[in-house]
């Protein structure tokens, strides 16, 4: 059976050299497919997909990523095929991914045949059949869900892509997220995937795409932003019988999911990365490093991994190029350390994830000791558009030094949570306020913390910065892999400071002295902030919490300095970028003994107030220490000197008569 890019027959290319815009399309239309009855076999779901289905029945799309399915879209999925049932309505239903505007979910679209496919938010079960009988039955707009139009912008119906949540975005990576089935590999070829593959198989040699690549600019969408077509133009020149090409998956920051997102919605655009990374480099084998707790995203690259090999896009003379390339899931155990390249590959050769000393670096001695590229999952992710439409196109976006786009996770205190993809250059400003929507609750905005949890915290004086990796770095934060949390007035930065530095002395494998002991000694200068000595009875006292942090900043050069990985040289971040901006919130807390943000429990004070209590005794019995005292309808009072801040009593009361301060 012909491969389904090959020449069918006369119709379908313009020369051997120059393939037809619309080679795919000439496959799918069945006419020009008649002289291969087996070519017409291969594409017969599709035809039926694409030309009878989509003119006939009304297609429902439903965004069944984790975001959605956390959502409900499961029931809501349940609750139409029902309906559709109930009212006798013959209509497809359509899973998708996560089309980024995750605030929104349970997002359903519905296409009616001829008509522009519309966007409705929120919709819940309960919505269901008012949802079916407004749009399919009365073949009206749903104006209580309505998001937008995927057709021509009116004042009552705006496209989608004018929505403020959407209209400053660039979709490149995330172009078909929420819009084709994950499932589907024929839908992805019918919005262009794999015709870059083709290209470069037919078209270029490996030397010229690892050029396209290099001239295009595109850095490394991980964090350390190293420029991906060097990497790959290291190992190309490698002179080895056997190379690997490695999908770094491994996304552990907190409040990060773009990774996640991308592989559950769009899974075969990376796995194409792959293979023109791997023709251009000289790859036969490679790995998508991903981690086990990203079930539906494994779920769905197994999915997609099936289909390529059936298609003849993997194995042996892929599109009868002479070109062997394969590809292997490996689940990541949930370190991550095993974020970092070296300690990955020590991952997959069965060994413990701890990073190694470089040189050699992988692109000269990596998996199994042969040549290795690893890259992330945005960066493959944006090689199929680079191959498509050149790399002078991809180098005209963002800012000279940072070129293309980049996915932030946007988390937090923020009116509009998701997945954006915005031009490099675009000021956190912009992001936060007109992407995001701002802070809720007309809350004041206080920092942003950016590059995951070695990323830095920056506050509003800084807003307008630029969204580039220099920009950032001279600001105390990093690009990282695309973490992206907002805070409000009500965040206390030491607390942040706290939760950061946990969680890198948790994720330490242990390996060099300074990241395993100096991120457990900063950990514990800044627990140590916030306690009140003079009543817990802990040996320390005030002077040693002073000296701690007195040593604070020294501690915290000497880690960035002297660790082995990029974890512990980037651990400090946190607490250099809150001594930095937030200096006068730490000298808070240890000279006045305040927490304005009233998060620090030890510096706070429960008083009741005698005017509003009735004794009801609420409070005394939720008391685990028995440290509130009085008679039964009579004003209760609070002895501090017992009292260990848990708070359950101002939870407990109804009558808001427990001051915190």
């Amino acid at each position: 059976m012909k491969s389904y890019l090959e020449k069918c027959c006369d119709q379908c290319w313009h020369s051997v050299d120059t393939p037809c815009d619309q080679f795919v399309a000439c496959c799918i239309e069945g006419p020009l497919c008649h002289k291969d009855d087996e070519c017409t076999k291969k594409y017969k779901s599709l035809q039926n997909q694409l030309k009878n289905i989509e003119h006939d029945l009304p297609i429902i799309f439903i965004g069944m990523g984790t975001c959605g399915l956390a959502s409900g879209a499961d029931k809501v999925k349940n609750a139409i095929e029902e309906e559709l049932v109930k009212l006798n309505i013959n209509a497809l239903i359509m899973p998708t991914g996560c089309i980024g505007y995750c605030a929104k979910e349970p997002i359903v679209d519905v296409k009616l045949p001829g008509k522009d496919r519309t966007s409705y938010c929120e919709v819940f079960p309960k919505d269901v059949h008012e949802l079916i009988k407004t749009t399919i039955v009365d073949k009206g707009i749903f104006k209580k869900k309505l998001l937008g139009t995927y057709g021509n912008h009116s004042e009552n119906i705006p496209n989608i892509n004018h929505t403020s949540f959407f209209k400053r975005q660039q979709k490149i990576v995330l172009k078909n997220c929420g819009v084709i089935n994950p499932d589907s590999i024929d839908e992805y070829i019918a919005h262009g995937g794999f015709k870059a593959l083709d290209k470069a198989l037919r078209i270029l040699t490996p030397e010229k795409v690892v050029i396209e690549i290099k001239e295009s600019g595109l850095r490394g969408r991980g964090g350390g932003g190293f420029p991906t077509g060097i990497k790959w133009e290291l190992a190309h020149k490698k002179d080895s019988h056997e190379k690997y090409i490695i999908c770094n998956a491994d996304e552990g920051d907190p409040g990060a999911f773009m990774d996640r997102s991308v592989l559950e919605s769009d899974p075969y655009r990376i796995i194409e990365g792959m293979i023109i990374g791997a023709y251009a480099i000289g790859a036969s084998s490679g790995y998508i490093y991903c981690r086990a707790e990203y079930p539906l995203a494994i779920e769905r690259l197994n999915h997609a991994l099936k289909k390529c090999r059936e298609y003849g896009l993997l194995g042996k003379n892929i599109l009868n190029s002479d070109f062997d390339f394969d590809l292997k899931i490996k689940k990541g155990a949930g370190a991550f350390v095993c974020g970092e390249e070296t300690a990955l590959i020590a991952s997959i050769e069965g060994k413990r994830g701890m990073p190694r000393p470089r040189p050699p670096y992988p692109s000269d001695s990596g998996l199994w000791g042969k040549p290795t590229v690893i890259n992330n999952v945005e960066t493959f992710a944006n090689i199929s558009n680079i191959i498509n439409n050149g790399s002078q196109w991809f180098s005209s976006i963002g800012t000279a030094s940072s070129k293309g786009t980049k996915v932030f996770a946007l988390s937090g205190k923020i009116a509009n949570s998701g997945l954006v993809e915005v031009p490099m250059g675009v000021t956190l400003k912009e992001i936060v306020f007109e992407i995001g929507g701002g802070i809720p609750d007309d809350k004041k905005f206080k920092a942003v913390q950016i590059g995951g949890p070695s990323g830095g915290c920056l506050p509003e004086s800084v807003i307008n910065t630029p969204v580039d990796y220099e920009s950032l770095k001279s600001v105390g934060a990093m690009m990282g892999s695309g973490g992206f949390v907002v805070m409000d007035e009500d965040i206390c930065m030491v607390d942040v400071a706290k939760y950061f530095l946990t969680f890198i002395k948790n994720e330490s494998c242990g390996k060099c002295v300074p990241c395993r002991e100096g991120t457990k000694r900063m950990l514990e200068i800044i627990e140590r902030i916030p306690v009140r000595y003079e009543t817990n009875g802990n040996k320390l006292d005030q002077l040693q919490r002073f000296k701690g942090v007195i040593h604070l900043q020294r501690l915290a050069d000497v880690i960035r300095d002297t660790s082995l990985c990029g974890l512990g040289q980037s651990a400090p971040n946190p607490i250099l970028s809150g001594l930095r901006y937030f200096r006068d919130e730490y000298e808070e807390h240890l000279f006045d003994r305040k927490c304005e943000a009233k998060v620090c429990k030890p510096l706070l004070t429960y008083e009741i107030n005698p005017e509003i209590c009735n004794g009801c005794g609420v409070c005394l019995r939720k008391c685990p220490v028995e440290a509130i005292v009085g008679e039964k309808k009579q004003a209760h009072h609070i002895i501090e000197l017992k009292c260990t801040k848990c708070g359950m009593c101002f939870e407990s009361c109804r009558f808001e008569a427990i001051n915190v301060n």
